[in-house]
This record gives C-alpha cells, sequence and structure tokens, in this order.
C-alpha cells in the first residue's frame, strides 16, 4: 500500500485482528456481484469503501424512480442509466482505485460461469430464483464462497455458503427449484433501510470471509425482522441427497 492507502484505510489497519495484513488480502480479492438494487447498492458502496481490489457488478436493469427509496447507490439524475454502471461510477467516485467493472446485461450460464471462475467470492443481490439457483451450482463446483440475501417487506435474511467447508448449500434450504421463493419489492413492497441492514450485513460477510477475521454465516441462516428489531439464528444441515452439494 502507498502512503494514501495507508491513511484511507486506517480505521482498519487499526483493527489488532485485521492490521495490515487483512487490508492486503481486501485490496487484492476479486468480488463478484449480481444485482445492483437495494442490496447491491449498499454492498458495492460498502466493498468499494472498504478497499475490495476488484469489484465485477452485474445488473441489466435501469434506474427506475421508484428505486430511488431504497438503492442508495443512484441519484435522480441516474433514472434511464443501467444500474450496473450507475453503482459503478458511485463505488468509483468513493475509492477511485478500485477496480470496478460493469456488466450491463443479464448472463447466460457459460459467461456467468466464466464470472465466476475469476472471482474469489460470490454475492447474490437478486430478487430471481432461477439465477439463485444457478449461482448456487456455478459456486459448488468452483468452490467460490456464496454470500447471498433477500429482504422484502419488513423481513430480511442472510447466510453464507462455503464449499471449500462442510456447508449446505442454497438448495438444501431451497429444495423445491420449481417453487418461485424469491418474492420480489415490486409487488410485495418494502421499507427502504431493511435493504441497507441486509446489505451492509453481505458485505461484513464478504469481508470477514476474504480476511479469515472472525467467525462467519457459514451454517446458519440469520432472519431480520425490521418491525420489532429481532434477529434469529436458525442451524443449516446438509441434505444428504441435495443434487449440488451430496457428496
Amino acid at each position: 500500500m502507498d502512503d494514501h492507502q495507508l491513511l484511507q484505510f486506517s480505521r482498519h489497519i487499526m483493527l489488532p485482528d485485521f492490521d495490515v495484513e487483512g487490508q492486503e488480502k481486501l485490496l487484492q480479492a476479486s468480488i463478484l456481484l449480481i444485482g445492483a438494487g437495494g442490496l447491491g447498492s449498499p454492498i458495492a458502496l460498502y466493498l468499494g469503501a472498504a478497499g475490495v481490489g476488484t469489484l465485477t457488478i452485474v445488473d441489466d436493469d435501469q434506474v427506475d424512480t421508484s428505486n430511488l427509496q431504497r438503492q442508495i447507490a443512484h441519484r435522480t439524475a441516474d433514472v434511464g442509466v443501467n444500474k450496473a454502471k450507475s453503482a459503478a461510477i458511485s463505488v468509483q467516485a468513493i475509492n477511485p482505485f478500485a477496480t470496478v467493472r460493469a456488466i450491463q446485461q443479464r448472463l447466460p450460464a457459460e459467461a456467468l460461469q466464466l464470472e465466476v471462475d475469476q472471482a474469489d467470492l460470490v454475492i447474490d443481490a437478486t430478487d430471481n430464483a432461477a439465477t439463485r439457483y444457478l449461482l448456487n451450482q456455478l459456486c459448488w463446483q468452483q468452490r467460490t464462497p456464496l454470500v447471498s440475501g433477500a429482504a422484502v417487506r419488513w423481513e430480511g435474511q442472510i447466510s453464507v455458503f462455503d464449499p471449500r467447508q462442510e456447508s449446505p448449500c442454497y438448495q438444501c434450504l431451497y429444495p423445491d427449484t420449481q417453487a418461485d421463493t424469491a418474492q420480489n419489492c415490486a409487488e410485495n413492497g418494502v421499507i427502504s433501510p431493511l435493504v441497507g441492514v441486509i446489505g451492509s450485513m453481505q458485505a461484513l460477510e464478504a469481508i470477514k470471509c476474504l480476511t479469515g477475521v472472525g467467525e462467519s454465516l457459514v451454517g446458519t441462516l440469520l432472519f431480520f425482522d425490521a418491525k420489532y428489531g429481532q434477529w434469529q439464528r436458525i442451524r443449516l444441515t446438509k441434505n444428504p441427497t441435495c443434487p449440488v452439494c451430496a457428496d
């Protein structure tokens, strides 16, 4: 790190269990973020601010006026602009030294696999069930950690699936791939700070996973009830017949 980076990330470096070594790991890391909406916005901004070296943001949607209630990476002037592009510009404004790639289309399976191959960690910030299952499968094949989050109405959840450990996968949690488990905000609504809470937690779990600091949510599903301010932890078990992660 140069003098500017030592100053910029000094509050990380001051942490005894993080120090220069943890910051160097972030600077060398490559993260693939799928989705630049309600969850993806705080994820992108915090990872950029934290000093992640390479961040690839994928989203084929454009910023809409209704997004501005909660998608904090975008501004009124960004309405009509692709979300991945808008989020990338916001990240670069915070940390111009980061390498930020904006992929402004929905990737087919083959192209998505190539992106997963190049990433040290993948973050699922989508509201699309088919994409969630595909990401889970690709991450398991490539032994790439996957940080998954969801938020709708007043409720959010987060978990980490890590093929490098004895971890269940996303399909262990939701085995019925035909059921549309991913509810979206457009149909159900969402209280705006909730996506900030869950997205920030996803960014935190990604940082912990990349640096090895602390204890991650691998094997745990964390629920948050925003209306009543309650957190609930549920231990996940590996499905011995899971078509994705069973031995």
